[in-house]
């Protein structure tokens, strides 16, 4: 039985992130996504990118999106921009940088920071909430319902630009 897996070809082989947000210079683009062995039972995905290494305590969503069709197992590269056709594909919520969709990375000067994007599959076909909702309350909600989960990591740090 194949297990649960998650694939970007925007990731390069040293796993560093190019998907930089403005303020370091980048363009703030999403990654593509695909995903594949789906679990038996799955409604709907989430997928969330969060950094651990943030320092304010509590890490930093970087990406929440819910409601994504079981039918779907990939993102196309954008897709977390709210000019992007595929925008709606799922709900994309605020992020920690107070804006709906992705926020791309963007750590304080020093070391590289980890960036940890995990597809779920939930046990229900979606959440009914806020655009709004703190990213740490829905993903509280997303573990609630997860059925499996499946994350790839990757690298970023100032200066790789």
């Amino acid at each position: 039985m194949k297990k649960f897996s998650l694939h970007s070809p925007n990731i390069d082989e040293r796993f560093h992130l190019p998907q930089v947000y403005p303020l370091c210079g980048g363009e703030n683009i999403s990654p593509m996504l695909k995903w594949g062995a789906i679990p038996e039972n799955t409604k709907s995905f989430a997928v969330t990118m969060f950094d651990p290494d943030a320092p304010t305590g509590h890490g930093w969503w970087h990406w929440m999106m819910i409601n994504i069709p079981k039918e779907i197992t990939e993102l196309p590269e954008n897709a977390g921009s709210p000019t992007s056709e595929f925008f709606d594909i799922g709900l994309q919520t605020v992020n920690d940088y107070g804006e709906i969709g992705y926020g791309g990375p963007c750590p304080p000067p020093g070391p590289a920071h980890r960036y940890i994007i995990t597809v779920y599959a939930l046990s229900v076909g979606g959440f009914k909430v806020s655009r709004e909702i703190n990213p740490a309350i829905l993903n509280e909600h997303i573990q609630k319902y997860a059925i499996d989960k499946t994350s790839i990591m990757a690298l970023y740090q100032r200066g790789w630009e």
